[in-house]
């Protein structure tokens, strides 16, 4: 890619890669982009904040909440942890009563 300047632009752009220790203008073009493409993103993460509804102040009794919901969380987690693990015991169980009756038979 080649880019055309002004001799005012250029000699402002030589003075930043002798200034800030550049190697070329090429590395100094790069951190002005990379720079660029970091502000957009800043940029887009406020707007999705704003977008996202109104502020939550957050106080102890937020946090509080907070953790209520992740107490019931974990406990449904558990209690659905506990029906699985007897399900797979009752069906291990009955795979045990199977496999005696048929050598008995």
């Amino acid at each position: 890619m080649n880019i055309s300047l002004p001799d005012e632009m250029k000699a402002f752009v030589d003075a930043q890669v002798a200034d800030r220790r550049y190697g070329n203008t090429s590395e100094y073009m790069r951190d002005l982009i990379r720079r660029d493409l970091a502000r957009e993103q800043f940029r887009a993460a406020i707007l999705a904040g704003l977008e996202s509804g109104p502020a939550v102040e957050w106080t102890p009794a937020y946090f509080k909440g907070l953790r209520a919901e992740i107490a019931h969380a974990e406990a449904l987690n558990a209690k659905a942890a506990g029906a699985a693990a007897e399900r797979k015991a009752r069906t291990a169980s009955a795979k045990t009563v199977k496999a005696v009756k048929k050598k008995t038979t």
